[in-house]
Order: structure tokens, then C-alpha cells, then sequence
């Protein structure tokens, strides 16, 4: 059965905005000093973006232009976007391994969706640990949501050839390993 579409009073975000006494004034007042005036936000659900950008995760590099084109669509669709950053777990960088830092990342999405005034999120992730950690803190707060996963690794080409991102590094590896090729070709790999 679907649910019915909720009027502005129901919204959680209300909670934070709605009243007329000090405290949602307050917080009213705080969003117009970031630069927002009081059309940009009244009357709309927020949205929370959990951006899981950095200059470290290659998997999320292009993260940072498109949570600016999400942005756009949330203020399309009549709501006001509010960017939250969250820890990267970017797999090839993150030692001794992401497996150790998943549930952190899950309990900090879970937090960030509690503790501000959104109504509904986009999961910005991708990798083996962020995409199931970014779930599971949306599950658990049962609010609406939309992933956006960062999509597959790029391929690579080497002499003539088309390279998978992991699976080929490995094979030229061994052959780096048993001395068929040296260094420099393995780098330019």
C-alpha cells in the first residue's frame, strides 16, 4: 500500500523550522547567515546529501561536481538541499583494510541523518564497505532515501589492450613478480 504524500506540519524538518518561538527562529535566522534567504528554505523538506567525497578515493573522485548537480535536482523538485559529509572509505587507500571502518561509517551516516533537520537522503557512495554502510544508516532511521552509487572503476588501455581495474593489475603483477617484465613497464601498466 503506498503511503500517503506528507503535508509540510508532518515533516520532520518542522520540527527544527516550524514553530514561531526562539528555537526554530533561531535556526531560521542561522540558515539566512549561511547565505539562504527565507524562499530558498520555507515551506520545503530537506534533503540530506551524504557526500562521501575526497581527494583520496578514486572511486568517489568525480563526487565533488556531481553532489553539486544533485543539489540542482533536489531545488527542481521543490525540496532544499542540505550537504553532509561523511567519512571515505576509499578501498585502495584505506590500510590496513575498509572492513575495519565500515560500521564507523555507518553509525556516523546514521548520526548525521538523526542529528540534522533532513526529511529525506541521497547516499552518495560506492566501493565494497561504503555502499553497505550508507544502507544500513538509512535503514535504520526509515526515512526515505535515494543511492547514488559512484558506478564501476574505469577501464585502462596498454598496448593495444583493455585493462579491468583490478583483475589485469594483478596478472601483469605476476609477471612483474617472475621477471618477465620490469618495473617500468608494470608502472606504465
Amino acid at each position: 500500500m503506498a503511503k500517503r504524500k506528507k503535508k509540510l506540519k508532518d515533516l520532520r524538518s518542522q520540527r527544527w523550522y516550524g514553530p514561531e518561538d526562539m528555537r526554530a527562529s533561531s535556526h531560521r535566522a542561522r540558515s539566512r547567515q549561511m547565505g539562504y534567504s527565507t524562499a530558498d528554505f520555507a515551506g520545503k523538506p530537506r534533503i540530506g546529501i551524504i557526500n562521501t567525497w575526497s581527494d583520496m578515493n578514486t572511486c568517489h573522485s568525480h563526487f565533488k561536481q556531481r553532489v553539486e548537480e544533485i543539489k540542482r535536482g533536489v531545488y527542481e523538485a521543490g525540496g532544499f538541499p542540505i550537504e553532509l559529509p561523511a567519512m571515505s572509505l576509499g578501498e585502495i587507500m584505506v590500510k590496513p583494510s575498509t572492513m575495519l571502518y565500515r560500521n564507523f561509517l555507518a553509525m556516523e551516516a546514521e548520526e548525521l541523518i538523526r542529528c540534522h533537520p533532513v526529511d529525506g537522503v541521497v547516499l552518495m557512495g560506492g566501493c565494497d564497505k561504503t555502499t553497505p554502510a550508507l544502507l544500513m544508516a538509512s535503514f535504520t532511521m526509515d526515512l526515505p532515501a535515494i543511492y547514488m552509487p559512484a558506478g564501476p572503476m574505469l577501464r585502462g588501455y596498454y598496448a593495444g589492450e583493455t585493462l579491468g581495474s583490478g583483475t589485469d593489475v594483478l596478472r601483469y603483477w605476476a609477471d612483474r613478480r617472475a621477471g618477465l617484465i620490469d618495473q617500468e613497464t608494470f608502472e606504465n601498466v
